[in-house]
């Protein structure tokens, strides 16, 4: 035990204290004697009390005490959780009562399994981990970091027990920060014990290969076992060839041979497989390269054999073509970007799915693959690409925007809403209808018809004066009930039948059939009648298909069936601007050369005419090359995000343009076209490389032109994965001409970027001007198989932290080593208050309050001194005597205490006398009750003069005046005084025993 004080200085206080003590000495007149020592000394006391809970004085007591802190790796690499914690266990066993221990477990962060305290494990046997964490890294550091601070300011001591195979964090700088804070760190290694493990370590392929070249892959692979494995190589996910491999112990390296044979980037994978593999996540590894040569066009027809003329120009220009249907488009946004451009010819947006759509617009805003649309009856507007991802590629817009002469539409649309549509068929259904809206002009009429069992009016017919009005109400369409056709096509014709417009047209869709029948015939011919159109869509086979045939024939419209409903926008676009014939505008004309550009050569010998194109609008940022005397753009081009793109409203087939299919000069200028949309990887300033960050990907991005060469905004990087995903990252510059951004959890692959300057506009933010390229996230580090490194790192934390290298058998070495004292202190503040607050209470009791503490002490002692005098038996006959005697013991004080005697004079003798006489007469009986007679009082023991026994003289004194009082003798007034009590008490008593009888 000892005491020690918070705040010493405040002891000072002791010198006004003492101080404070002599001038209450000094200064204390109204109290005297014992009472006024006590309240000097009490409030002293209290003085003192403060003064020590100022100091912050307590008590301690001391001890010694060892703090221990295991840290348990439990990354993908150890699977020995077991045997950790049985390790700890056995450790823990071996701690004092009062030793304290705690439990961590660490991946890429740290958890706390076990708090610090002194209480034995629940099993003695093993403990169970039950927390959950990361384990596909390995940081160390984190666990020493939460070692330190459940050590907190008593500190101890770290066991960390792992492999040491860290791939995160820095746990040698860590070792040098708890060394300097006084916590040493003890390690124990645990190798990873997998017996039969193959993992590929790297997969080196060149990154950029010429067309038809052969190419060496080179695969190295670590083993902890000897024999047979096979090695699987892929391209773009097609298995190129599988290979019987001898593995040895340790590093293996293996050469591989392929064959370039399409262009473009391309990503490669090669696995290894044994049997009785223990690891499975470190068996595949991934590359990349682009493959150079001749470039590669995908043409996309919408008519089989319409493409010759196209064919014909890039086989002229030795550029490799693959011709396809719309249908075949690929799902797999990497199938685009193995093409430097694409061509749609004459191909309806109805026919293109929604993801094939999406994957072109990207393939040319992000990756730089180049987009031509050639010309026809089913392209642009006319093939429904109205606010579509293709559209916004394309340097011009599907609708005519501007124009005044386009006759004045009125379109109803007759939407089912039965349960049927509920599967996300009503909500394309009403995306469509809302493209359709935002597709006519503002004085054009729309009304549009929801039909379940009974049709009902949504917007009636009417001009186009509140768009948002008309589409927040479509949008409020829910799916319910059943499917009647009739009644919704012949509300719809009464409607349109109403409706000022140069052109009336009906679009129904439904994906079922009608529940009754009625006469569809009457509503085709008054329709027929009154020149109206009908088409209809078919959604799935569960609609009736022959029947919307039949009147979309009857109503001299299209019929369209689908299965994707994806398609329904487009389908409604291509409707809405097939109404306005005037889309296609024919006439023989010559185009007028524009902003050609370096285009301006191909058109030395003249421009060849036109018959007929269609209509469009250019962009803004659109250069046109070939204008029509109408002022549409006939051939325009531009730069959309990372890709350049080109438009030909014309066709290709010869309809629309016999001259130009029969001019010599087209296989050139065809070629010229396509080439300027190729990807532009030669011309961008900056160089990619990726590196492994903790639980990251960081991407590094170099400029080669220096500082100067990277844009205003700033550089940006689009990447996609090899599931589709594609994300926009903005880089953030770490050096001059140097740029990062962390890719945070990334699957192992292959991925491929576009590096670029960073665009935003109005729909989204873009990259542009840059290179394509790719990058590599292998597998977590925490699957490579070490070299046992991790023993000498592990070592190494032990040395810098001045700890120990202890091993598996050593557990009960984990608490011997030197305790720390330390002391344990006792916070008495509470108790000490309690205690202030009783002593300020009794200083103002003392001060406050008069206590006569002698009579206090005389009726205490009383009892003792009677019974102590000779004689006296508590049962003696004296007991009548104790009422007289305690009244003269009063009438004594009271005379005592106000010193002068009765102030109006004394009894007469003769009354005197008679009183006496009667009292002695009646105390004769109560005299003989007992053998013994009590004690004198003291008025008795002074002798008070009877009646018949005074002397003359002093009766004469008794009969002078009042005022003569005053000069007689103090004995003389004392006399008085006790005859003036005595005669007193013996009237009362004379009128008690009068009373009694």
């Amino acid at each position: 035990m000892g005491m020690q004080a918070e705040f010493p200085w405040m002891y000072t206080l002791l010198a006004p204290w003492l101080a404070y003590i002599f001038w209450m000495y000094r200064r204390t007149p109204r109290l005297g004697g014992a009472r006024k020592h006590a309240a000097i000394a009490v409030r002293s006391f209290i003085i003192l009390l403060l003064i020590a809970l100022l100091a912050g004085l307590h008590p301690y007591r001391s001890f010694e005490q060892r703090n221990v802190v295991f840290v348990a790796d439990r990354s993908a690499s150890m699977k020995h959780d077991t045997l950790i914690g049985s390790w700890i266990a056995k450790a823990w066993s071996g701690k004092e009562a009062r030793d304290t221990g705690a439990i961590i477990s660490t991946g890429l962060h740290a958890v706390t399994d076990r708090t610090r305290s002194s209480e034995q494990l629940p099993s003695q046997g093993a403990f169970s981990f039950r927390t959950a964490l990361n384990d596909r890294y390995t940081d160390l550091s984190r666990g020493l970091q939460m070692g330190a601070s459940l050590l907190g300011k008593e500190g101890g001591r770290i066991i960390l027990v792992s492999d040491g195979e860290q791939n995160a964090g820095d746990v040698l700088r860590q070792s040098r920060l708890l060394k300097e804070a006084g916590i040493h760190v003890d390690t124990v290694y645990i190798g990873s014990g997998l017996e039969r493990d193959a993992a590929i370590d790297e997969l080196i392929i060149p990154l950029s290969i010429k067309q038809g070249e052969t190419f060496s892959l080179q695969i190295a692979v670590q083993s902890t076992f000897e024999g047979e494995a096979e090695i699987r190589l892929y391209e773009d996910d097609q298995e190129m060839t599988v290979s019987a491999i001898p593995l040895e112990r340790g590093g293996n390296r293996f050469s591989m041979q392929g064959v370039a044979l399409k262009p473009g980037f391309h990503r490669y994978r090669a696995e290894v497989h044994v049997s009785g593999d223990e690891q499975s996540a470190n068996n595949a590894a991934y590359a990349f390269s682009r493959v150079s040569g001749p470039p590669a066009v995908l043409i996309v027809e919408g008519q089989q054999g319409a493409s010759g003329n196209i064919e014909e120009a890039l086989a002229a220009s030795l550029i490799g073509y693959e011709t396809i249907s719309p249908e075949q488009l690929s799902l797999e946004l990497a199938q685009y970007a193995m093409y430097d451009s694409i061509i749609l010819h004459n191909v309806p947006a109805t026919r293109i799915a929604e993801k094939p759509m999406e994957w072109i617009g990207r393939a040319v805003g992000d990756y730089g693959v180049g987009l031509m649309m050639l010309g026809g009856e089913e392209s642009f507007g006319l093939g429904g690409y109205f606010h579509t991802p293709i559209e916004r590629a394309l340097p011009v817009y599907m609708d005519l925007q501007g124009r005044k002469q386009i006759p004045s539409l009125g379109l109803v649309l007759v939407i089912d809403r039965s349960g049927s549509m509920s599967d996300g068929k009503l909500e394309l259904a009403k995306e469509a209808a809302i493209r359709t809206v935002e597709l006519l002009r503002d004085d054009d009429k729309v009304g549009v018809i929801a039909f379940d069992s009974a049709p009902t009016w949504i917007v009636e017919p009417a001009a186009l004066t509140n768009r948002d009005e008309v589409i927040a109400k479509i949008q409020g369409i829910q799916a319910e009930g059943g499917t009647e056709i009739y009644s919704a096509l012949a509300a719809g014709y009464d409607g349109l039948l109403n409706t000022d417009a140069q052109r009336k047209h009906m679009i129904l869709l439904t994906d079922g059939e009608s529940a009754g029948n009625g006469s569809y015939e009457s509503v085709t011919s008054g329709m027929n009648e009154h020149g109206m159109t009908l088409s209809t869509v078919a959604i799935g086979d569960g609609a009736d298909q022959s029947l919307l045939e039949w009147l979309a024939d009857k109503g001299k419209g299209r019929y369209y069936f689908t299965n994707d409903q994806s398609t329904l926008p487009a389908i409604f676009s291509r409707e809405t601007v097939l109404m306005s014939r005037t889309y296609i505008v024919e006439g023989e004309l010559i185009p007028s050369i524009g902003q050609a550009g370096d285009w301006r050569r191909l058109w030395n010998d003249g421009v060849p005419p036109l018959r007929a194109y269609i209509a469009t609008t250019a962009k803004d940022l659109a250069e046109v090359a070939l204008w029509s005397h109408e002022g549409d753009p006939i051939l325009s081009r531009w730069t959309y995000g990372a890709g350049r793109t080109v438009a030909w409203t014309s066709d290709m087939t010869g309809k629309w343009a016999p001259d130009w299919v029969t001019w010599n000069g087209l296989p050139q200028v065809l070629a010229e076209w396509v080439k300027w949309t190729f990807p532009q990887f030669d011309s961008s300033p900056y160089r990619a490389r990726t590196e492994a960050s903790g639980g990251a990907a960081k991407l590094i991005v170099e400029s080669t032109g220096g500082v100067d060469a990277v844009p205003e905004g700033g550089l940006a990087v689009s990447l996609e994965g090899e599931n589709g995903i594609q994300e926009v990252k903005r880089l953030m510059p770490v050096a001059p001409g140097r740029y990062e951004t962390l890719l945070p959890q990334l699957a192992p692959g292959a991925y491929l970027s576009y590096v670029g300057s960073y665009g935003n506009d109005e729909e989204s933010s873009t990259v542009t001007s840059g290179i394509t390229t790719g990058f590599v996230v292998p597998y977590a580090a925490e699957y490579r198989i070490g070299g046992h490194v991790g023993e000498e790192l592990l070592k190494k934390v032990a040395s810098l932290a001045g700890g120990r290298t202890l091993s598996l058998e050593d557990a009960s070495e984990s608490y011997r080593f030197q305790p720390a004292s330390y002391k344990q202190p006792y916070d008495w503040s509470r108790e000490l208050l309690l205690l202030l607050l009783l002593l300020w209470l009794a200083d103002i009791a003392i001060r406050r309050l008069s206590v006569p503490w002698a009579r206090i002490g005389k009726a205490l002692y009383a009892p003792l001194r009677n019974n102590a005098l000779p004689g006296n038996n508590a049962e003696a006959a004296d007991v009548p005597h104790q009422p007289i005697n305690r009244l003269k013991q009063r009438a004594s004080e009271r005379s005592r205490f106000y010193g002068l005697g009765n102030q109006f004079g004394s009894l007469p003798d003769e009354a005197e006398a008679a009183a006496a006489s009667r009292v002695e007469a009646r105390q004769q009986p109560a005299e003989r009750v007992g053998s013994e007679r009590l004690p004198e009082s003291r008025s008795e023991r002074n002798g008070p003069p009877q009646a018949d026994s005074r002397a003359p003289k002093e009766r004469e004194i008794a009969k002078v005046p009042a005022k003569a009082e005053k000069i007689v003798s103090a004995e003389n007034i004392g006399h008085q005084d006790q005859a003036a009590s005595n005669a007193t008490i013996n009237r009362l008593l004379a009128a008690k025993h009068k009373n009694k009888r």
